[in-house]
């Protein structure tokens, strides 16, 4: 007996319909849009306001889901819908496949767009990257960059990002990982605060001066902060807590600049301030060295695309400029 169902063209000639790959059985594409949407905004308003239709709309193409598939996805109450059982089974595997399709899509429209997607921390953005950037179109005029600022790891797979900064004492497992540069930490502060309020000759001189912190807003185990400095370097007498508080370090230095007291700066952001002048290291030399680098991170299966090794190979040799 015969597994095949067989049907008839109009010639009458028998024809198999063997496979999904020679003939998909696909529903309604919108309707299925707007079954996922309204499940997964729990109604039908909420899904045409989503989509931009009408609830009505969206019950519509709901209800040709429904006689397409020959089962009920929704129950309809007085004051809104419930999943069926069928309906919570089906739009699970809805949303995977949805997601495996906005994946390959991006993923598809990043490899073919000449737009180089960064994301770093917004303070290496603003003290490290900003300050390089004209150097790095005028080297690659064909490159379009679009900069997006992040604390948090990137999720390559679903973000919009080709390569990113990150700020650590390793590179995440399964991903392609540079390293940019190490830091060292060291006082910072303008001239002009140390010719209101005093030289600083020595560390321990700190204790008549502004202490300006900064308190990221995750904690970083042996993150080097003042107190840290102050013992590694013998100073005394000096509160290494007391004094103002930012959550960036693009912040504390900005005050730092504008002489509101000293900052604690990674050698990562102030080389273009101590050129110019804007900031002074009063202990000349005296520095301490961190626990962590700058990463260039990005997924091996696309760290040799033509844009990403560009910007990879621009930025190594900014960072070991003289």
């Amino acid at each position: 007996m015969s597994l095949l169902k067989t049907n008839r063209d109009s010639s009458g000639i028998a024809s198999a319909n063997v496979s999904r790959g020679s003939h998909r059985q696909l529903p309604p594409l919108n309707a299925l849009r707007a079954f996922e949407a309204a499940a997964r905004t729990g109604g039908f308003q909420a899904a045409g306001a989503e989509l931009n239709v009408s609830a009505n709309a969206v019950g519509r193409l709901v209800k040709v889901l429904e006689d397409w598939l020959g089962v009920a996805l929704f129950r309809r109450l007085p004051r809104g819908v419930v999943l069926t059982e069928a309906g919570r089974d089906y739009v699970a595997r809805v949303e995977a496949l949805l997601d495996h399709l906005a994946d390959a899509t991006a993923a598809l429209r990043r490899e073919n767009s000449n737009v180089l997607t960064i994301s770093a921390a917004p303070s290496f953005v603003v003290r490290w990257l900003i300050p390089r950037l004209s150097r790095l179109t005028e080297r690659h005029p064909g490159l379009d960059v679009r900069l997006l600022t992040s604390l948090s790891r990137t999720d390559f797979a679903r973000e919009q990002v080709d390569v990113a900064i990150r700020h650590g004492a390793a590179v995440d497992e399964g991903l392609r990982g540079d390293l940019l540069m190490r830091e060292e930490f060291y006082p910072v502060c303008s001239s002009v605060l140390l010719a209101r309020d005093g030289e600083l000759r020595q560390p321990s001189d700190l204790s008549r001066h502004v202490l300006l912190h900064i308190e990221p807003a995750a904690q970083i185990p042996g993150r080097l902060d003042w107190a840290r400095w102050l013992t590694a370097v013998g100073a005394e007498g000096v509160d290494g807590q007391r004094g103002l508080h930012f959550s960036f370090s693009h912040l504390a230095l900005q005050a730092a600049a504008a002489g509101q007291g000293v900052a604690l700066a990674s050698s990562a952001f102030i080389a273009d301030d101590l050129t110019t002048g804007a900031l002074v290291r009063p202990f000349g030399e005296i520095s301490v060295k961190g626990s962590y680098g700058f990463f260039i991170v990005c997924p091996p299966s696309t760290a040799d695309r033509e844009k990403i090794a560009a910007f990879r190979n621009w930025a190594l040799e900014e960072a070991n400029a003289p």
